[in-house]
């Protein structure tokens, strides 16, 4: 601030309180009066096509209407003198028609003013010029011959256009001039070549121009170049040196880097705030150097800065005062590097720090107008009131100018006015009008009423209340009509009354009241807010990698406020779906079918309210099989070698992983393809090993996720030349068929193994450890030769080997076989027989000699047969002979599951592959007694009150002699738990028993098993009760017994009692009536009294509803069915067997009918008869 600045006393108290009265966008509802204010004005230049109108823009409100002027290069412009002119009614837009018109006479400076009577806006003085195309001044341009590594420029110049035109560089073909780090355009249009090759030669290098505002293109003539190089510049140099330039200012070598563009080691940029700066440095040298920037002392502005042209130019935008400093371009290549320093200055036309607004004051109130602007230079600040300078406006001594600075003190009605505040330096101007209207209104609210906002939780919440007063109003929130809201976290009342709930939540939703108080009334206003559950996507969807015609699903499951309803809307990279049935959308899911490559990209879902959004996104791949492989190359071919060379084939978005070589053999299998080898995907070669006298055609397969790709095209032909086997025949065996032969064996070598034509083998064959020389024959497509005439399984040496027209293969290896086997000639010896026990015996003998088994020994069988039992004097002959086997070189064996007690037969045989010798001698041997088998049944023939009869089947198997039977019973518990066991040994000739002094309805649990001198065996077990029923019952209680049923009882005999005490007292009361005269009175039989030996009164109650006595069972349809006698004792029991103790005391559990009977009564409304509970205790 100015320090000779002139205070006037209490100016600083005056500026604190005057402060209420600034406010950003002062809005004056349009039915009261106010000075114009400007709402639309064109830009201050304003560059206009000569073959269209000229609109000059002006629109401006106020009350009354405003009217309008205009001035032309600062004198009244006098729209009617000129037809061509005219003003659009209700505004101060010109459109200027200048069809057939110099469009020049009205290029100026023009500036309108709106007028009403409270003041005058102006706008900004508005340039009007007109474009301007103009054509290339004739000219003719040489043939440029230049030595080849030498740099050049390519003038342009285009001609001066309003606005200036682009540039660029083309051919005759209209086609763009390819540009890179050697070849670059300048800003101003200029070609540079930092060093020149043979391919720059050509004739047709143009420059044109394109002027924006008349979209045409202008052209300069061609100019060609010639590139030399030392070879032919000294032939050439005669035929052009009088009429061409010559550029061959240093050698044809390479050289360090120079700037062609700033030239010199420093230049200097001077750039407005606010715009682009923009620095250029274009080097020459050979190699093409690199460019790189730095700013000395500082950072470049990442955030702000971008390289074009290669790097050879650096853009800054939005330039600030701190961009301003010396720049260091530097060019680089591998002989050294150049500098160039530039230095930016920053100037600034004037902007804004503080523009004046509109004032709106009451009468005798003090207003202040700032005027608060930067620039460099300094602007220069001129007040203006009605569009009149303040030195000449009339005197008012309520305003005070102090430079920046209009106060307005005890201001009347009348006073209104249009104040202009114009800052500007040698770079531009700023101009902006502040009205001040001077109004005594009471407060008014904008806002409509009753306005429900809504925002999600967690967002700001904006409630206006818009008002206007004059004074201005003070503006007072509540929530609910009670809670009044102080400015303070989490609420923010604004300026303009707007209140602000930073973040808001589900608890700050309610009714709001704005109150707007100035001194002359106070206006409310009731607005509504709901805060409202976010929308959420909870499932996105995922990244999904699909082969092509399957399907794929995107799911989008979101979570919303119920009063919002979502709309789903998906994208595909950010456009629509395409229009195909093959997308399917759902509420939640989309669905694409039959899938395409085109298909691929990023699908979005989006998910709109209202109020929010929500989206997720998710990659769709389209895999596929890879593309075969093509062009298929042989190289470097040996005699047992071949590269070959493939292109790989589209890998559709799946990596190749392996490519598979096949090979087809056009000689031995033609049209059968063999995988030959494998190689990595990152490969396309394959160095194949070949073989002899093969016709070779090769093809490839890739292989990637999704499967092998087809076969590529087949190679060409590639033949080898025979050669003798590499190899001779594989699996080699000699094995006997006969016991004097001896059969060799081999795989034959394929077509493809053979190596050449005349394929035969060579058998050698010799008896082991023999004195003896190979014999050997040759055959030709077998694979099988028998050497006959051979001893009895003796081994034999032989090997095959390989051979064909053209040599032998290698030496064959020797295989051992034997010649052929005959049954066994001896029977093993010493067969003896040790017994374990009564199921186990071991048997041992004496085994065979070696010569004598005549083959290869696999072991040994026992035959043995259990002929009888010991007890039985007789053979059994349907006893079944039992083998067993015991491989290899044995003399011992076990026999186990052998019956006791019984006599058994055996004898043992030498086994080998040509079957079984002699029998040895029958032996037999005798196995001990042992526990026998259970009982072959055990029942219950006789169930009495307190016994149980048993019978029982002896053993199927005795194992020995049968000592008796062990009897073993225990009774089961109410709780299932068993009691102490009961033994009773049994003599063997029993089979059946009785069980005295049981106790009755008691469940028994019982177990019989046989014995022998070796103990019991196994026993069975059977249950059954002394209540006589085929089926196990069910555990009981006899709840006469239980203390609950007892208590029951009594409390109903009570309840019985009090009732005939109830009685008597009413009949006492109320009279009695004889049985006969009250059956005469219902006439109904079935409601008759019942007979005192049935146990139920015989009196009847006085009441005029004749309802039956409380507690009585009659059914709901009002009848007794006499033949459902309540105290039958059947009804006790299940069925009708019912069960008594030996006093003839019932001990049936309560069941059956009672049971139906007593839930009968608890749906009853009435108290169960007294009559049944009577009847209970008999």
């Amino acid at each position: 601030m100015d320090r000779n600045r002139k205070w006037e006393p209490g100016f600083g108290a005056v500026l604190l309180i005057l402060m209420s009265h600034v406010t950003s966008a002062l809005e004056v509802p349009l039915d009261l009066p106010q000075p114009p204010t400007i709402t639309l004005q064109s830009p201050k230049d304003y560059i206009f096509d000569p073959r269209e109108n000229i609109v000059i823009h002006c629109e401006a409100k106020g009350k009354p209407q405003p009217s309008f002027l205009w001035t032309r290069n600062g004198t009244h412009f006098d729209m009617e003198k000129d037809s061509k002119v005219l003003m659009k009614p209700g505004s101060g837009t010109l459109v200027i028609d200048i069809s057939g018109e110099k469009a020049e006479a009205y290029e100026g400076t023009y500036q309108c003013a709106a007028h009403n009577e409270h003041g005058t806006a102006l706008s900004n003085n508005i340039v009007i010029r007109q474009s301007r195309s103009p054509l290339w001044s004739k000219e003719r341009n040489e043939a440029i011959v230049v030595q080849m590594g030498v740099s050049l420029v390519l003038q342009c110049r285009p001609p001066a256009g309003l606005p200036p035109p682009v540039i660029f560089w083309m051919d005759n073909n209209f086609q763009k001039l390819p540009l890179d780090k050697r070849v670059s355009q300048a800003l101003n249009g200029d070609l540079y070549f930092s060093n020149v090759l043979p391919e720059d030669t050509r004739s047709d290098y143009i420059c044109y121009a394109r002027f924006p505002h008349t979209q045409t293109i202008q052209q300069k003539q061609p100019i060609s170049v010639n590139v030399l190089n030392m070879e032919t510049m000294n032939e050439t140099l005669a035929a052009f040196y009088n009429v061409t330039d010559f550029y061959s200012d240093s050698p044809e070598g390479e050289r360090r880097p120079g700037f062609m563009l700033p030239l010199g080691p420093s230049s200097t940029k001077m750039v407005l705030r606010g715009e682009t700066l923009e620095l250029e440095c274009i080097a020459e040298g050979l190699p093409t150097p690199d460019i790189s920037w730095q700013k000395e002392g500082g950072e470049l502005p990442s955030s702000r800065m971008s390289y074009h042209n290669f790097k050879k130019t650096l853009k800054i935008s939005d330039v600030n005062e701190a961009d301003g400093g010396n720049y260091r371009c530097t060019a680089t290549n591998k002989l050294g590097s150049a500098d160039h320093i530039i230095k930016v200055t920053v100037k600034a036309a004037p902007f804004w720090i503080s523009a004046p607004r509109n004032l709106i004051l009451a009468p005798n109130e003090t207003g202040i107008l700032t005027c608060r602007v930067n620039g460099e230079p300094k602007p220069n600040v001129h007040w203006f009131v009605n569009g009149v300078p303040m030195d000449n406006a009339p005197e008012d001594r309520s305003r005070k100018v102090e430079d920046d600075t209009v106060i307005l003190s005890s201001v009347q009605t009348g006073s209104s006015a249009v104040y202009q505040c114009n800052a500007s330096n040698e770079f531009g101007y700023l101009m902006a009008n502040a009205f001040v209207s001077v109004l005594a209104e009471p407060p008014r609210v904008l806002t409509p009423s009753n306005q429900v906002y809504k925002v999600i939780t967690n967002n700001p919440a904006l409630l206006h209340c818009a008002s206007f007063g004059s004074p201005i109003p003070t503006i007072t929130w509540f929530k609910d009509s009670q809670i009044s809201i102080k400015n303070g976290d989490p609420y923010v009342i604004h300026e303009n009354g707007t209140l602000e709930i930073n973040v808001a939540q589900p608890l700050n939703s309610g009714k709001y009241t704005c109150i707007a108080t100035n001194n002359l009334g106070i206006k409310e206003n009731h607005v509504s807010l709901e805060v409202k559950e976010p929308t959420r996507i909870l499932k996105q969807p995922e990244y999904k990698v699909v082969q092509r015609g399957m399907s794929a699903v995107f799911e989008c499951k979101v979570k919303h406020d119920p009063s919002l309803i979502p709309t789903v809307i998906w994208l595909k990279d950010k456009g629509e779906l395409p229009d195909d049935e093959r997308f399917e959308v759902d509420t939640d899911s989309l669905t694409i079918k039959d899938i395409r490559d085109d298909d691929e990209g990023t699908y979005t879902c989006i998910m709109n309210t209202t109020l929010d959004q929500d989206s997720a996104s998710a990659m769709l791949t389209v895999v596929e099989k890879p593309d075969p492989p093509t062009d298929l190359e042989l190289t470097d071919q040996t005699e047992r070698s071949v590269q070959l060379t493939w292109t790989p084939g589209d890998e559709h978005n799946s990596l190749t992983q392996n490519f598979l070589v096949q090979y087809e053999d056009l000689l031995h299998q033609p049209g059968v393809w063999i995988n030959l080898t494998e190689v990595a995907g990152t490969s396309t070669t394959a160095q194949l090993q070949l073989s002899p006298y093969v016709y070779y055609s090769f093809r490839v397969l890739a292989r990637n996720e999704v499967g092998y790709s087809g076969p590529s095209e087949p190679s060409s032909q590639y033949r080898t030349n025979p050669a003798a086997p590499d190899e001779n025949p594989s699996d080699v065996q000699g094995v006997g068929t006969e016991p004097n032969n001896l059969v060799i064996s081999w795989t034959p070598l394929t077509g493809f193994q053979s190596n050449g034509p005349g394929l035969e083998y060579k058998v050698l064959w010799k008896q082991k450890d023999v004195d003896e020389e190979w014999s050997s024959k040759s055959v030709a497509n077998l694979s099988r030769f028998v050497v006959s005439g051979t001893p009895t399984y003796v081994p034999y040496e032989f090997k095959v080997q390989a051979f064909n027209d053209y040599g032998s293969g290698p030496d064959a290896e020797v295989v051992v076989g034997y010649s052929g086997e005959d049954v066994p000639l001896s029977a093993p010896d010493s067969v003896q027989v040790m017994v374990q026990n009564s199921t186990l015996a071991e048997v041992h003998w004496e085994p065979v000699s070696s010569p004598s088994v005549q083959g290869k020994l696999q072991g040994y069988k026992v035959y043995y047969r259990r002929l009888r039992g010991l007890h039985e004097t007789q053979e059994q002959a349907d006893q079944q002979e039992q083998v067993l086997t015991f491989s290899g070189n044995r003399s011992e064996g076990r026999l186990p599951g052998l019956q006791p007690y019984s006599v058994y037969n055996l004898f043992v045989k030498v086994l080998n592959n040509k079957g079984e010798g002699p029998s040895s001698l029958n032996t037999t041997f005798e196995t001990p007694e042992g526990v026998p088998g259970p009982p072959s049944f055990l029942n219950v023939v006789n169930f009495g009150l307190d016994s149980l009869t048993l019978e029982w089947g002896p053993p199927m198997n005795n194992n020995g002699r049968l000592a008796g039977y062990t009897l073993i019973y225990q009774a089961v518990n109410n709780t299932g738990e068993l009691g102490p066991g009961k033994v009773m040994t049994l003599q063997a000739n029993k089979t059946t028993v009785t069980l005295d002094s049981l106790d009755s309805s008691m469940l028994y649990k019982l177990y019989l098993s046989a014995r022998t001198i070796k103990g019991s065996g196994p026993n069975v077990s059977e249950e059954a009760s002394t209540v006589m029923e085929t089926t196990v019952p069910n555990r009981q209680v006899d709840i006469a017994t239980q203390g609950w049923f007892i208590g029951l009882m009594c409390a109903i005999a009570l309840l019985i009692l009090v009732l005939l005490i109830v009685c008597f007292i009413k009949r006492n009361k109320g009279g009695k009536y004889p049985v006969k005269e009250k059956e005469d009175a219902h006439q109904d039989p079935e409601i008759q009294p019942m007979k005192e030996d049935d146990g139920t009164f015989g009196e009847y109650s006085d009441t005029e509803d004749h309802k039956p006595l409380k507690g009585s069972r009659t059914p709901s349809n009002g009848t007794v069915r006499r033949d459902e006698s309540d105290d039958s004792l059947v009804d006790y029991g299940e069925g009708g067997d019912g069960q008594f103790n030996e006093d003839g005391s019932f001990i049936g559990q309560y069941s059956g009918k009672k049971e139906k009977d007593t839930h009968e009564g608890n749906e009853s409304s009435e108290a169960p008869s007294p009559v049944n509970a009577m009847n209970s205790f008999v």
